[in-house]
């Protein structure tokens, strides 16, 4: 597609000739587009979204269907212009926005997405249009840089990064116009916005919280940090396991987009020198719900805000959807089918404990019987449980809890944490009592968790007597169902992995490529990898005796236990994640 002698706006006839030329859409459909279906409700769309609109099989391998962005991407292709898929979380959306005005930005439809002294990038779906770029470039003194992006990419951040750039000016010229007094009176208008009285002013801040609240979901993000520093502040993501770094905010947003989450989370907004948890209830932008847990720790400078974000969907899912293989499912069923002892679930924080123990929870709590929870705090508030919240101010600790739990005539008990001896004793005590217990330890592997026990302080016959089987797991990124791709093993980096043991390596493997779909990254979603030991009469002999880890940890394996790396290894031959995750997440051999 050859450049025009006149500027203009990209026309449906234009791209339908070039699409009909290089054989993507054959002429019969293309005289088949009516004239209505070039406009929506009056407004006149953009020539690429009507032939999206069609759903069109490209007739060439692999046979995907035209949509947004295949067209783009071709169009960019045509033009010898870069294609831009525009990610929000790596646009500076301050530095941007000062590009050009909104104004200016909306009546061209383009979108600056990175700044620099030297260079300006800017986005555009009408490549035919040339004049917003002289006048800029002649302006800025500076390189400008066209790239290609889908026009409802355009269309929707357009008024996202301007209104984001002005809550955020806006937010900082009315607090540091305020000084120190401003921050004690914006605390009180956050109290004060509970019952619908928030002063204008401060409408930025509300818009920088939703703003961040919505990314983080569509981001699929399980914890956000709000994090301050010396001059300014940090936003970062934790999705699938792995922190990303999101956006920098001045330091008294910062401090003030804090009181607001604070003010939602019924915390006290005053209090910023010791920790403080709380609790937001919201909906995602598809309508659904999920409840944030809040969290606050004063730093050197100012509170660091921890929002974790539970999805009631995820954290309570079958087995499969888990990561059990069969064998793992069966032994797990065996322990928690019994009417009582103790199971532990070991491993790191993040590890996907919560998610292991709700989801068995939720298949054990039938209307016969009664499941009651002590945790610090509730993960997640369930309508099939009764849960109780540990509460140190009051002396209410898991021990406690616990004995309370004894007298509330219970079935099944689940303990949040096993930290010291008093809760294992009254842990053990409950089980001995005929209650199935489940509880959670922080150990690097399953047969750790017998001598975490014992160093408490648990004698080994009251273990031997109420311990069920252990359960010790990991997380790994799953690699994205888009774009893996099938490659050859490396079979030395393979015995590498599974050594000291022996597996053979599969005929192939995939491998990570990045895609759209998983926003570069490769990976999309985690599943978790499983050890499980059972306490069977050989085991209970060598906790009676010696309680050699080493020893315990060879008769388990011996029994049936996969190790972690074993577990992991098979994930990587079924093509599900590759053997730098597992080798990331699982400990090495014997530790």
């Amino acid at each position: 597609m050859a450049l025009p002698d006149h500027e203009h706006k990209l026309t449906l006839d234009e791209v339908l000739a070039e699409l009909v030329a290089d054989g993507l859409v054959p002429q019969a459909n293309a005289d088949k587009i009516n004239f209505p279906a070039r406009n929506q409700g009056g407004v006149k769309l953009h020539p690429l979204v009507v032939v999206a609109s069609q759903k069109w099989k490209n007739p060439h391998p692999p046979f995907q269907t035209l949509d947004l962005e295949e067209l783009t991407q071709w169009l960019a292709g045509k033009l010898g212009l870069p294609y831009q898929h525009i990610d929000p979380l790596k646009v500076d959306v301050s530095s941007v926005a000062k590009v050009m005005s909104h104004a200016y930005a909306s009546r061209f439809m383009v979108l600056p997405i990175a700044a620099s002294s030297r260079e300006v990038v800017v986005a555009t779906a009408e490549p035919f249009e040339r004049e917003w770029e002289r006048e800029i470039a002649q302006i800025l003194r500076c390189e400008i840089r066209r790239v290609i992006a889908t026009p409802e990419q355009i269309k929707r951040y357009l008024p996202e990064f301007y209104n984001l750039a002005r809550s955020m000016k806006g937010a900082l010229k009315t607090h540091e116009g305020a000084g120190q007094s401003g921050i004690a009176n914006f605390e009180q208008l956050v109290e004060l916005s509970r019952t619908g009285h928030l002063d204008a002013n401060d409408q930025h801040v509300v818009q920088i919280v939703d703003w961040l609240f919505q990314y983080a979901f569509e981001q699929r993000a399980s914890d956000i940090h709000l994090e301050p520093r010396r001059d300014s502040g940090n936003v970062r993501f934790r999705i699938d396991g792995v922190m990303h770094h999101v956006y920098q905010i001045p330091s008294p947003v910062v401090t003030a987009i804090t009181s607001r989450i604070k003010g939602l989370g019924r915390m006290d907004i005053v209090e910023k020198r010791r920790p403080q948890d709380g609790r937001i209830k919201t909906r995602t932008p598809d309508g659904m719900e999920v409840e944030l847990r809040l969290s606050t720790m004063p730093t050197a400078f100012g509170e660091k805000l921890v929002m974790r974000i539970f999805n009631p969907d995820v954290i309570v899912q079958d087995f499969k959807d888990l990561g059990f293989g069969e064998q793992e499912e069966q032994r797990w069923n065996q322990m928690v089918s019994q009417p009582n002892g103790i199971v532990l679930v070991t491993g790191p924080t993040g590890s996907g404990k919560t998610t292991t123990l709700y989801s068995t929870l939720r298949t054990l709590a039938q209307p016969e019987v009664n499941v009651c929870t002590v945790e610090d705090p509730i993960e997640m508030v369930m309508p099939q449980f009764n849960q109780m919240q540990v509460q140190h101010n009051i002396g209410l600790d898991f021990a406690s809890g616990i004995r309370t739990l004894m007298r509330q005539d219970p079935d099944i008990i689940m303990v949040g944490e096993i930290r010291d001896l008093e809760t294992a004793e009254m842990a053990i005590q409950a089980a001995l009592t005929g209650h199935l217990v489940l509880s959670t330890l922080h150990t690097n592997d399953a047969p750790s968790a017998i001598t975490r026990m014992l160093d408490l302080g648990v004698p080994g016959y009251l273990l031997n007597s109420t311990v069920l089987g252990v359960l010790g797991q990991r997380l790994v990124r799953t690699l994205c169902p888009h774009c893996k791709e099938k490659t050859s093993i490396d079979e030395e980096a393979w015995n590498a992995m599974v050594a000291p043991w022996k597996a053979t390596p599969p005929a192939s493997i995939n491998t990570l490529k990045g895609c759209l779909e998983c926003r570069m990254t490769g990976y999309l979603g985690r599943s978790g990898i499983y050890e499980i030991m059972l306490l069977s009469p050989a085991v209970k002999k060598l906790v009676a005796g010696s309680a050699d880890i080493a020893l315990i940890r060879e008769q388990a394996y011996k029994e049936g236990m996969r190790p972690l790396r074993i577990s992991g290894a098979q994930k990587v031959a079924a093509g599900l994640t590759t053997m730098d995750e597992v080798l990331r997440v699982t400990p090495p051999p014997g530790q």
